[in-house]
């Protein structure tokens, strides 16, 4: 025992060599002051018995540390890392630090003094630190419930879940799999013939050669060459040597290719290099993930089963852009594509969240009329259906074209006026769009975040989630959160190109996860997130504003407004609407009358109440009366509501058979 220097602390420090020192100078359990684990000999402890106790090793750990395995920055060891949550978490070991940590502030890595040296170590030294493990340890079941294995929940060399039969070392707590401690230190491998690989341990973000995959939270060992930065997952070294490769998916065997060149993976469409699997016969190159490519899959992205195809036809596809990422697809390469619509994906994108897909085996597991809502009863020469039963309405709808007759009508599924042509009851006051008649049953919303399925419903009012209006077109129900979002919603939140009435070029929808997502609207001037841009030019515009009808009415005005994108009165100095006689902003989009010259505000216009349909009626008002509830807004005679007994002086639900009426927001 010898008196050294007090490494900061202010007494001095005794040096203790063996155990029986420490356990004598002990007066309990005690951790070292810097790595913040049970203290052991060789160790320093204060000679005034201040219970201070510092591991020889950590005390000679240097200040600055070029680990092998993070070759492009210094580590400095650092006390207290400032952190918003007070701790940080070890990037080898993924546990909670102590006091002092090794720290590259440029990658943010965080690493435990004792990980740091020994991860170090067994780089310097080839893999010698681990010898004692494999030659000392007879192999140790870790499911005889013996104290020590508590704490060894994962392999050293893997990170995978220690299986039956383990190599552990009590003394540094280091544990391995009895096949991780049986990798050979070097080896040749096919894939690069310039130099030996050599087993090492990663500790940052990994690129793998062969199986292209980048990991960020990949930790284990590799096989690397440090000259040529050339580094494979220690599975896909002997995944690699697999000469043939069979899978359901694909109807031929894969053979390997091991050449070191780079190649387009006919599969996916991405860059690969070293190892590739060739099919002779669909004279075809892919990676080794590849060989089992899901051929079809259910996605949260399409409402429609997507299949997996090598090579597509640039002619079946009226847009090239990728639903999710809305890049450009190229068709000489494998993607997704649904065989009723004109959506394609690319490979990576389609299957990059796992969560958002599931793999359909059985071919025939759906038929193509599951999801449909209606029942063609007549078809015209060309095919086209005249006649319809439609799910949400009880008469049968025939197709016409006679807008100019329904000018004043508007559609009972999106509630925006008719255009073109549509189908109408010739019984009652219900119409469709063409294309709200062709809304599948169940949508699925890759925003939308619950497990359950959505599905179309009407005949409800409601609050809609996306737009927060108050609505009774039809909406897509959530079964789990009961939330509901209305068609003209869904149709603008739909991924994939829009036409859109006021641009020249198709815009496409960007969410948080694809893009650029936040910005200002064209139209308003807000900013949003969820955009629909245009890739040709600098115009993009919320859902909202998306869904605006392009022609309305208003009482303020005998004529039809139409929505105006920019006013070019250069006459006028100042800018007013004609509704509310508040000043209007030129740049953003309005409704003008060009015989009267009359502009207002698109709210001004539509009102609150846009997507309400006055006279509609609720077949099932929930629980709240025995009969049907028409949708009125009283402007006289202002009964008092059945909830809270007061006046109805607006919107109401009232009952035609009796003397029931209730505010729209009193129902539950």
């Amino acid at each position: 025992m010898e008196e050294s220097n007090n490494y900061g602390h202010q007494h001095p420090l005794l040096l203790i060599l063996n155990q029986d020192q420490l356990i004598h100078n002990q007066s309990d359990v005690t951790d070292c002051s810097r790595c913040g684990e049970k203290v052991s000999a060789p160790c320093f402890c204060c000679a005034e018995h201040c219970r201070f106790y510092l591991h020889k090793v950590c005390a000679d750990a240097p200040l600055e540390l070029n680990h092998p395995f993070h070759p492009h920055h210094p580590l400095f060891l650092m006390q207290n890392v400032p952190y918003s949550l007070g701790v940080y978490v070890c990037n080898f070991c993924d546990k909670e630090g102590s006091k002092f940590v090794y720290q590259c502030s440029c990658c943010e890595l965080d690493l435990h003094i004792k990980c740091a040296l020994f991860t170090f170590n067994v780089a310097e030294n080839n893999l010698k630190e681990l010898e004692h493990v494999a030659l000392q340890h007879p192999l140790i079941s870790t499911e005889n419930g013996d104290e020590k294995l508590k704490d060894a929940a994962e392999c050293f060399g893997c990170w995978e879940p220690l299986a039956k039969y383990t190599h552990f070392s009590p003394e540094c707590g280091f544990n391995l799999h009895e096949k991780c401690a049986k990798l050979p230190f070097k080896l040749n491998h096919g894939c690069h013939r310039n130099h030996p690989l050599v087993l090492q341990f990663s500790i940052q973000q990994l690129s793998c050669k062969i199986c292209e995959e980048t990991d960020e939270n990949y930790r284990g060992f590799v096989y690397g060459c440090s000259p040529c930065k050339f580094a494979v997952h220690i599975e896909c070294v002997s995944a690699s040597l697999d000469l043939g490769v069979e899978d359901k998916s694909h109807e031929h065997q894969f053979t390997l290719f091991p050449r070191g060149s780079s190649f387009i993976c006919d599969a996916c469409g991405i860059e690969g290099s070293y190892a590739s699997y060739i099919c002779c016969t669909c004279n075809i190159m892919v990676h080794k993930k590849c060989t089992s490519v899901p051929r079809i899959i259910k996605s949260k992205w399409h409402d429609h089963r997507l299949f997996h195809k090598y090579f597509l036809r640039i002619e079946d596809f009226r847009v090239l852009n990728c639903i999710i990422c809305n890049d450009k697809v190229n068709t000489d390469h494998g993607s997704y594509y649904c065989s009723e619509c004109d959506v394609i994906l690319h490979v990576k994108c389609a299957l990059k969240d796992k969560d958002s897909y599931e793999i359909v085996e059985n071919e025939d597991e759906e038929s193509p009329d599951v999801n449909s809502i209606t029942k063609v009863l007549e078809r015209n020469d060309a095919g086209e259906a005249t006649v319809i039963k439609h799910i949400m309405h009880t008469h049968y709808l025939t197709l016409s074209d006679r807008v100019g007759e329904y000018d004043n009508k508007c559609c009972d599924g999106c509630l925006l006026p008719i255009s073109a042509s549509f189908y109408y009851c010739t019984q009652c006051d219900f119409f469709l769009h063409k294309v709200c008649v062709k809304l599948p049953k169940v949508k699925q919303l890759c925003y939308h975040h619950c497990q359950s399925q959505l599905v179309l419903t009407s005949n409800e009012v409601f609050w809609c989630e996306a737009c927060g209006y108050l609505s009774n077109a039809f909406a897509y129900k959530c079964e789990e959160c009961k939330k509901r979002i209305c068609l003209p919603c869904i149709i603008a939140l739909t991924p994939g190109a829009h036409t859109f009435l006021g641009h020249k070029h198709p815009v496409f929808l960007y969410i948080e996860s694809t893009g650029p997502c936040i910005g200002p609207c064209f139209a308003c001037g807000r900013n949003f997130k969820g955009l629909l841009r245009c890739k040709d030019c600098d115009f993009s515009i919320d859902h909202k504003c998306f869904s605006l009808p392009i022609t309305s009415q208003h009482k303020s005005d005998e004529h039809l407004l139409s929505l105006t994108y920019h006013d070019d009165n250069g006459y006028s100095e100042s800018y007013f609407c004609d509704i509310c006689e508040e000043h209007r902003d030129p740049n953003h989009w309005f409704f003008h009358c060009a015989t009267c010259d009359t502009s207002a505000h698109v709210n001004c216009v539509l009102g609150k109440y846009r997507f309400l349909k006055l006279g509609s009626i609720i077949e099932e008002p929930k629980d709240m009366h025995e009969h049907p509830l028409t949708v009125v807004k009283k402007i006289y005679y202002y009964p008092n509501c059945s909830f809270c007994g007061k006046p109805c002086f607006d919107l109401a639900l009232e009952c035609t058979g009796c003397n029931f009426i209730v505010h729209v927001r009193c129902p539950p």
